[in-house]
């Protein structure tokens, strides 16, 4: 791999150059910006939508009063605007008609609010992954279609600069043939999972809102106006969510859903032809639910292969034992090809292995704070996609793609069997039983969305 390799700018780096030069030529114009879910990652977007200079906040929406609240404030320290707060996303809609909608909620919160954005005529970003199950991504990309929205889905790695190059060398041939793709998340564990006692709820918070459509469960958590207690004593609200499979799908909706979205964005594959999963949680045992005490029930540890045309994709994850014997990030995919080991890490940037002996090469990434992100790159995108009526980086159909990757290998896992994917009709080939995992029934009150 040569130096051109990794300074060659992407196609992506090019849409933003273009985008400051019609910015400079618009200057004054701002989109009317409103944020449904107003935690931890929806500051971050937040904060990168203000800081483009073209975006004014005229409202924010949380069913958690404390997490509006400390959003409002950071608003008006940075702009001064004060915008009015909703714990409705449907009222926040029909009163400040917002031109953008930025939907940062947990996964099981991020259809509804989406679907009635675009059909008000806003443009959407959504933090992926785009849905909690198949059917309400499908109903996603439906309506964003239906209403000639733009909808960008928060896979920032694509706007990441290293990442970006590493897809230029490998579909250019620098790899060689790649016949396997390995991506993994390997994270460190305290054993067994205590339960957590059921708490009353914070008088701040909606918690039947915050189930929503999802089972309702008891309540355990935290403050988001205090300090992150870090995985394993968060329970479920605030940012414990994604270890409950009521409300998300693991690590491997989680994190997996940028690597899945890495390898289809670099080899150009739509989706897997099969797909098995097992795992399970030998570490932190079975799941407890109680009236009086619950544990997470996500997999303590998962392996996933998705069989391609070209190639085999796998996915490991482990909340236990790390891995100190690798080089490089906790998280990343492997690009074994016939030249060489193409490593593709997050916060560790990108390394390159050759077969002919020459030396490793690594690029540093280039990341955004806090919390090592792209948002700004891909922000930066969204708006250009939507003054030049073009499709985003990480167009909502992509995202769908990606998404799907992550709950087909959740399906697998809860059938304990393998599936496989009819990916131009998105079904899985004669299997009721596993096509009715596709979608669920909402709970009463709730119509589940067709687009």
């Amino acid at each position: 791999m040569n130096r051109r390799h990794f300074v060659q700018s992407s196609l992506a780096a090019g849409a933003l150059a273009g985008f400051h030069v019609r910015a400079a030529d618009k200057a004054g114009r701002k989109f009317r910006t409103a944020l449904v879910g107003a935690g931890w990652w929806g500051g971050n977007i937040l904060h990168e939508a203000m800081a483009s200079g073209e975006c004014d906040v005229v409202g924010l929406c949380d069913v958690d009063q404390r997490q509006i609240d400390l959003t409002a404030d950071r608003v008006a320290q940075l702009s001064g605007e004060k915008p009015r707060r909703y714990r409705d996303y449907r009222e926040l809609l029909a009163q400040e008609k917002p031109e953008i909608v930025i939907v940062a909620t947990p996964d099981h919160w991020h259809a509804l609010p989406t679907i009635a954005a675009v059909k008000a005529g806003a443009h959407v970003y959504v933090e992926k992954p785009t849905a909690h199950t198949i059917g309400e991504s499908q109903a996603m990309l439906k309506a964003a279609r239906a209403n000639n929205r733009v909808v960008q889905v928060g896979t920032h790695r694509r706007a990441s600069p290293h990442l970006s190059h590493a897809r230029e060398f490998i579909r250019s041939g620098g790899v060689g043939t790649v016949g396997m793709i390995r991506c993994h998340l390997n994270l460190t564990g305290t054993g067994p999972e205590q339960p957590l006692a059921t708490q009353p709820v914070p008088a701040e918070l909606d918690w039947d809102a915050w189930c929503g459509p999802a089972p309702l469960r008891p309540f355990n958590g935290g403050d988001p106006r205090q300090p992150d207690r870090g995985p394993g004593q968060r329970g479920i609200h605030p940012r414990g969510f994604r270890m409950y499979l009521d409300y998300a799908n693991g690590h491997l909706g989680d994190i997996g859903v940028h690597w899945f979205d890495q390898v289809l964005w670099i080899t150009g594959e739509k989706w897997p032809k099969r797909v098995f999963s097992t795992g399970g949680r030998p570490i932190k045992g079975a799941p407890v639910l109680t009236p009086n005490e619950q544990t997470s029930d996500a997999p303590d540890h998962q392996v996933v292969q998705f069989a391609f045309d070209q190639f085999t994709l796998t996915w490991e994850s482990r909340q236990f034992a790390g891995n100190p014997s690798e080089r490089g990030d906790v998280t990343g995919a492997y690009f074994y090809g016939t030249k060489g080991t193409y490593h593709l890490g997050y916060r560790g940037g990108a390394w390159f292995y050759p077969l002919d002996g020459s030396a490793p090469r690594h690029e540093k990434p280039t990341l955004n704070q806090p919390d090592g992100q792209n948002i700004k790159e891909l922000w930066a995108d969204f708006l250009d996609a939507i003054k030049t009526g073009r499709r985003p980086l990480c167009d909502i159909e992509d995202g769908h793609r990606s998404t799907n990757c992550s709950l087909l290998g959740m399906i697998s896992y809860q059938l304990g069997r393998s599936v496989e994917w009819d990916g131009a009709k998105e079904q899985i080939v004669n299997d009721p039983a596993a096509n009715k995992l596709l979608r669920r029934a909402y709970r009463k009150g709730w119509e589940y969305p067709t687009g």
